[in-house]
């Protein structure tokens, strides 16, 4: 068939033949089932905070094992140690799943804002102290 037999005329697009193509609107689905009254669909576990001190506080560790970078680990731990203990609270009032990856955080920033930095602090006194005995 030509364009002209189409209703076209030979001009510009061909004219669509009623009966042919695409529907003009989609199937339509029947909406959602409504929530009973007095139940709620239960609220997700707000994992954020405890991952959250868990990731600070192992980068703490390792910027407080380095020599240049112990002041950013110092930091980053104390960062662990607050939202860790905001994810071991939120975790024991049951809105979050992770109170093991809190709990790690909360340690990792103890270890990284505390044991660490004293550590190093020790070794450089003994470095000190040694060296003025020579």
């Amino acid at each position: 068939m030509s364009n002209a037999s189409q209703g076209g005329g030979g001009f510009g697009p061909p004219q669509p033949v009623p009966g042919h193509g695409y529907p003009q609107s989609g199937p339509s689905y029947p909406a959602a089932p409504p929530v009973a009254p007095g139940y709620a669909t239960p609220a997700q576990p707000n994992n954020s905070m405890g991952t959250t001190g868990l990731v600070l506080g192992i980068i703490g560790l390792v910027c407080s094992l380095t020599f240049f970078l112990w002041f950013f680990g110092v930091v980053l731990g104390i960062l662990a140690i607050v939202f860790g203990a905001v994810g071991r609270g939120k975790a024991k009032r049951g809105e979050a799943t992770n109170k093991g990856a809190a709990t790690a955080g909360l340690v990792c920033g103890i270890v990284a804002t505390v044991v660490l930095p004293l550590l190093g602090l020790v070794a450089f006194a003994t470095f000190v102290g040694s060296a003025n005995t020579f």
